[in-house]
């Protein structure tokens, strides 16, 4: 691997360890993700991750809102244990609930937030042009 493909796996990595970080000490604090701090600094993260190309179709590494939140969910041990939920017909437990429930937070702020940013163009070029 050369160094210009390491230096983006390791930023992208960043990327990943602060949202994670963000999102645990949301909870610990037991607020939601939807307002600041929490938001802006999310907000900052997401815009990095765009400038780094990282939402692009195709892109690697891609952290898309998918992406992101399933190594998140792989992590935090949520991938096991909703399969050991779902085959011992039981419920998840409080604290993987928890946790599941920053990763829809998540990923519903970060695809919105990728959708309107694809958008932005297409609303402000006949600003421009009047």
């Amino acid at each position: 691997m050369n160094d210009s493909a390491s230096l983006n796996k390791s930023l992208a990595a960043d990327i990943i360890r602060q949202v994670a970080a963000l999102l645990l000490e949301a909870e610990a604090e037991t607020k939601p993700l939807e307002i600041d701090p929490y938001r802006s600094r999310l907000f900052e993260l997401f815009v990095t991750a765009e400038g780094a190309g990282y939402l692009e179709e195709d892109a690697q590494p891609s952290l898309e809102a998918d992406v992101l939140c399933r190594e998140l969910s792989t992590s935090w041990g949520l991938t096991d244990a909703a399969r050991s939920s779902v085959e011992q017909d039981q419920n998840l437990s409080p604290e993987s609930l928890s946790k599941m429930r920053l990763l829809w937070s998540i990923m519903r702020m970060w695809m919105e937030w990728d959708y309107a940013w694809q958008r932005w163009g297409e609303f402000h070029q006949s600003r421009k042009e009047s």
